[in-house]
């Protein structure tokens, strides 16, 4: 598995930035991997919100599920560095949408982690998974085009798909 480089990663949008703070920290005096997960989780819900899924669409009776998630640690994250989460649309179905999530360290300039991920739409009245409204599957397509317009590939595991 190939990553690309921070410089092609910058390309893509940023759905999240943080600075480590001290409760961060674990034994080995960088950021412990439960924090991986909770930034990126933060990170995948304004993503979410960029093609329309917020409260305004939460409140309509719709919802997400997480299905399957895949993170790559690459690099330390230390108390006091800056992160930055930018985010890539890798597939989408009728009702699921592939992504990435690639954490990119300020501070040092490296790749620190990423996240593949796979959610879904969900109808809350009956608690399951949904097709996307067509307005929220036009800007997620319109991502998707966008970012297939990269001049590097997503470095998928191949275990995930929409």
């Amino acid at each position: 598995m190939s990553f690309p480089r921070v410089e092609q990663v910058q390309q893509l949008p940023v759905s999240y930035r943080q600075m480590i703070p001290p409760e961060y920290l674990d034994t080995m005096e960088h950021m412990n991997v439960r924090w991986y997960m909770a930034l990126f989780d933060t990170a995948s819900w304004k993503f979410f919100e960029s093609f329309g899924m917020d409260a305004d669409y939460y409140g309509q009776g719709f919802g997400g599920f997480a299905l399957k998630h895949y993170i790559h640690y690459l690099a330390e994250v230390r108390v006091g560095e800056t992160v930055a989460i930018h985010n890539r649309v890798v597939g989408r179905s009728s009702k699921r949408v592939h992504f990435m999530l690639f954490m990119v360290n300020e501070t040092t300039g490296k790749l620190a982690a990423t996240l593949e991920a796979l959610g879904s739409n969900a109808d809350m009245k009956v608690r399951r998974t949904a097709p996307y409204p067509d307005d929220l599957a036009a800007r997620i397509d319109a991502m998707l085009v966008e970012h297939q317009r990269l001049e590097w590939v997503a470095p998928i595991s191949g275990v995930i798909q929409a």
